[in-house]
């Protein structure tokens, strides 16, 4: 590829800036004496050796820092008390819910296999918070069988739904309901949950909320706690969840007067940004106890100005938890160069277990792990194995040469990869390793053939 000066100029730049990232940001993410990266003092050669690619890959150690910075800071700067709600749609797996769990911090789920999940390492019902906008009848049921602590209403005919099987079970549920403030955040409009036209929640502007909060006081078999509401994803304007809690607590300022209500639960979701590209800023746990603190001055400012209780704030952080904890590891296989127009490197990956790209056009860094030391000389396109045209990892990545063979890392794969992943055309789903201390366990095991068809049904007549 034939590189322009200015290019040259931004890749060389470009390479002391990544260099002094890999060497100076993130403790457990370095490169090694061999010129290998590691994560979490593994080398990441080894890993690939041992466990294959595609792999994903988790720095244990990152994702404990980011959840204590969560709970410490909650604890020590908010007199109201509260409780951090791992969300589970950025990464679930039995191993997460058993660190969460050793962290003392809850969980929230969006959907029955979320829930079930869970419940198969112990973790403690009543710290389970369960979302969703069209929660089944039957995940419904098995919230309230599994006591959980806080369903959150998003609708009239689950607020019905849930009065009818708590009657049945002669039981009385904690409840929320989802209200949307209005606050648009700046983020991608997929992942926008609080504007005016969204499908989640209940509108504060339009009394949509008022409504359904008077509705739910009806029920003698629900326990009307607050209101939760949750503005989006990978925002980084601390201002944007500032605004959001000013609106909330006006509502239920408004609450009080108007249905005499005590809100003592007011959960104000997660959305907290991370670190994908230089185009983003570098977060830290301490960069991200300061978005909670930004959000816990607002909260008492405002009851102060209202005079209200202080209620227990709930957040659930999950793309901060796990995001930069996970990078994603590749084989480089078949290298084509169209001249003038783009290079592609392809890999052994692809949308099947990484559509980001695909959905919305999200941007990644990369590195060579085998030879992390090199300086970035060219850009190119990840291409999947997946038979789309639009099967691309990541666009314009900054690589050094690379060479079929060569063990690929991209960055910031822990939230909503794996969660994501499908076996579209017939690919497994990668493995999933924990890293701590040079020792990787798995906690996604690899796949197999026999997998994939496991569940596949022949009828008697076709076999004829």
């Amino acid at each position: 590829m034939i590189l322009s000066g200015t290019v040259s100029f931004f890749l060389t730049e470009f390479s002391d800036l990544w260099y002094n990232f890999i060497m100076n940001f993130r403790e457990t993410l370095k490169i090694n004496k061999n010129g290998h990266l590691e994560i979490g003092g593994a080398d990441c050669v080894e890993l690939a050796r041992r466990f294959g690619t595609p792999l994903y890959a988790y720095d244990e150690t990152h994702i404990r820092n980011m959840m204590c910075a969560y709970r410490d800071t909650l604890e020590e700067e908010y007199e109201g008390g509260g409780c951090v709600l791992y969300a589970s749609k950025a990464f679930s797996c039995m191993a997460i819910y058993a660190i969460a769990r050793q962290e003392k911090i809850g969980i929230d789920v969006v959907s029955g296999g979320e829930l079930y999940t869970a419940m198969q390492v112990g973790f403690s019902a009543d710290k389970i918070c369960m979302h969703g906008n069209n929660k089944l009848q039957d995940e419904l049921e098995y919230a309230l069988n599994c006591r959980v602590g806080l369903i959150v209403i998003d609708a009239y005919r689950e607020a019905d739904l849930l009065e009818r099987e708590a009657q049945k079970r002669g039981m009385i549920q904690d409840v929320l309901i989802r209200v949307n403030p209005g606050v648009e955040a700046h983020t991608h409009a997929y992942v926008q949950t609080a504007t005016p036209d969204s499908k989640f929640g209940f509108s504060i502007a339009d009394g949509s909320a008022e409504k359904i909060a008077a509705y739910v006081l009806k029920k003698k078999h629900l326990r009307l706690k607050g209101f939760h509401c949750h503005i989006g994803s990978q925002i980084f304007e601390k201002q944007s969840f500032c605004v959001a809690a000013d609106k909330m607590l006006d509502f239920v300022a408004k609450m009080r007067n108007g249905l005499h209500l005590t809100t003592e639960i007011l959960n104000m979701g997660g959305g907290f940004g991370v670190w994908y590209t230089d185009e983003d800023e570098k977060t830290t746990p301490e960069g991200h106890k300061a978005y909670l603190r930004a959000l816990i001055k607002t909260i008492k400012t405002k009851c102060a100005e209202y005079a209200l209780p202080l209620p227990k704030l709930y957040i659930e952080p999950g793309r901060s938890i796990v995001g930069e904890a996970g990078i994603t590891l590749y084989t480089v296989g078949n290298i084509k160069e169209i001249p003038a127009v783009k290079k592609y490197l392809a890999i052994d990956g692809g949308m099947f277990e990484n559509p980001r790209y695909a959905l919305y056009g999200s941007k990644y860094s990369a590195i060579l792990a085998n030879r992390a030391g090199d300086k970035p000389s060219e850009l190119v396109s990840l291409a999947g194995k997946c038979c789309e045209s639009g099967d691309i990892v990541g666009a314009n990545i900054n690589l050094p040469k690379a060479n079929t063979g060569d063990l690929l890392a991209v960055f910031t794969t822990g939230a909503y990869h794996y969660s994501m992943a499908s076996n579209y055309n017939r690919n497994f789903v990668p493995p999933a390793v924990l890293v701590k201390n040079g020792k990787a366990e798995y906690i996604v095991k690899p796949q197999s053939y026999a997998d994939l068809v496991r569940n596949d049904a022949v009828p008697d007549y076709l076999n004829k």
